[in-house]
């Protein structure tokens, strides 16, 4: 009689360190089948976008060889989650379906789904906490209800017991005795070809576990020190650039929380640094842990009264935003960025999004949406609840009266230009005393930089006070509530 097998269901956790999906299977001493499913039915609009899916290539690439490394390859099937691996479990002879728990609404419905198909088969489906800090649900505010707003809700996951420490890999797997046919990873076309647009992404960043692993110990051993006071720069960037190896769970958030208290405990100094790097760390936990409780968070305004906004249908303007070309320098920088490496600085993001809902009053699910196609961290709690607070209406929302100025803010964050300089060649011999507001340097000034405003660099596309005004009118005529 063939042994059951147990089966372990990949999906935004591909790692095979502080896996507990994967290391319950091992330690169970059966055969373990490790499998990802590409399902670009269940998450609807949602469904993984054309930069995450670059990315996707090189982190199942760096998995299979880390599990064939082990003793078990990983099986790759696309279609519908829930019936493929129900399907691969029956052929396989499983025991048990193994999984990490994650929050998304769409993994929700399929785990639904995928538990009572199982059920019928008499399979097990244990599914393991370990893609947060802290269970969805089990950091509560005095009234017992999730924490709203960012500040308390960090606190107490301060207050709270810490997340258990990581647990190592797996030494060996042992392989199921019959293996199924699964698909090719280059068959799934994951990598764009006409165009090849992805040479910048390349050239950037290295997908998998090893590499989020190596990024992470250089970061702690020597940027941390100076994140609290760099974290703000675009250029060069003082942040740590691991979004992306967090989101794909080839880095677990268990693993950055206990590096970063042992640096801090070993070295005084780097408190400051460490306790606001894990502040950023908090803030995906928090948009996780809204997302729980308010699944239509990514569609749907947290605060009803915002769904009767009067946001402009401005094709024109949304067009030059996602072109980088709205003759605001720091926000075509960061646009520019974006297109180039699918990634974009924290600071400049808010800038960006800021510019976006409120000086051209475009709804914040456009930008929401553009970004979710272009980011290799499309992350659906983070990326939601960012454009939700910028636009004013998530639970923790800054104030409508909060418009970022995209001059002063480039002044302020990227004094020289420098940052501007690397996205918008064009403005490169532009003096930094106007290379945030170019439509004020003496023509002779551009001239010499070799800049012809509407041809080598568009004029703004908007005038920012005006904007301003008119987004200051729309926001004050909501209703206080809904």
């Amino acid at each position: 009689m063939t042994e059951a097998c147990s089966v372990v269901w990949f999906r935004q956790d591909l790692r095979i360190g502080d896996q507990p999906a994967l290391a319950a299977a091992a330690a169970s001493g059966r055969p373990v089948l490790p499998l990802y499913v590409l399902d670009d039915e269940s998450p609807g609009a949602w469904r993984i976008g054309g930069a995450g899916r670059w990315w996707l290539h090189g982190s199942l690439a760096a998995l299979s060889a880390e599990l064939a490394h082990l003793g078990s390859p990983l099986l790759l099937r696309r279609g519908e989650a829930a019936a493929e691996v129900a399907s691969v479990a029956r052929a396989s002879g499983a025991a048990e379906v193994l999984l990490t728990h994650h929050v998304e609404p769409h993994w929700r419905a399929v785990e639904e789904r995928l538990r009572t198909m199982l059920a019928s088969d008499g399979i097990a489906m244990r599914e393991y906490p370990g893609g947060m800090l802290f269970v969805p649900g089990s950091i509560r505010n005095r009234d017992g209800g999730t924490p709203k707003v960012f500040t308390p809700f960090w606190r107490a996951c301060l207050a709270s017991e810490p997340p258990p420490r990581p647990i190592p890999p797996p030494a060996a797997l042992r392989p199921p005795p019959a293996p199924l046919a699964g698909d090719a990873l280059d068959a799934w076309a994951l990598l764009p070809s006409r165009p090849d647009w992805a040479g910048g992404l390349r050239d950037h960043w290295r997908p998998g576990e090893a590499a989020a692993q190596s990024r992470l110990q250089a970061f702690t051993e020597q940027e941390l020190c100076r994140y609290h006071t760099d974290r703000n720069r675009p250029e060069p960037s003082g942040t740590s650039e691991i979004s992306p190896h967090l989101h794909w769970g080839e880095l677990s958030a268990r693993q950055i929380w206990h590096a970063v208290w042992a640096r801090m405990e070993a070295e005084p100094r780097l408190v400051a640094g460490g306790e606001s790097w894990l502040r950023e760390i908090g803030w995906r936990e928090f948009c996780q842990h809204v997302l729980t409780a308010n699944p239509a968070m990514a569609d749907e305004p947290l605060q009803s009264r915002f769904s009767a906004f009067p946001w402009a249908a401005d094709t024109r303007a949304l067009r030059s935003w996602q072109r980088g070309q709205t003759g605001y320098p720091i926000v075509d920088a960061g646009i520019r960025q974006l297109w180039h490496i699918g990634w974009m600085h924290n600071r400049v993001r808010m800038i960006t999004a800021s510019f976006l809902v409120k000086h051209l009053l475009i709804p914040w699910q456009l930008g929401e949406a553009w970004f979710w196609d272009t980011l290799v961290d499309a992350d659906l709690g983070n990326n939601a609840g960012g454009w939700q607070w910028v636009a004013g209406c998530g639970t923790d929302a800054a104030p409508y009266f909060r418009i970022f100025n995209p001059v002063l803010q480039g002044e302020k964050f990227d004094p020289e230009g420098d940052y501007v300089r690397r996205w918008v060649p064009e403005l490169a011999r532009v003096p930094a005393r106007y290379i945030h507001r170019p439509w004020e340097a003496p023509p002779l000034e551009l001239v010499s930089a070799g800049v012809r405003l509407g041809f080598d660099y568009p004029q703004p596309v908007v005038d920012r006070p005006k904007a301003r005004s008119r987004a200051l009118k729309a926001f004050a005529q909501l209703p206080e509530t809904a």
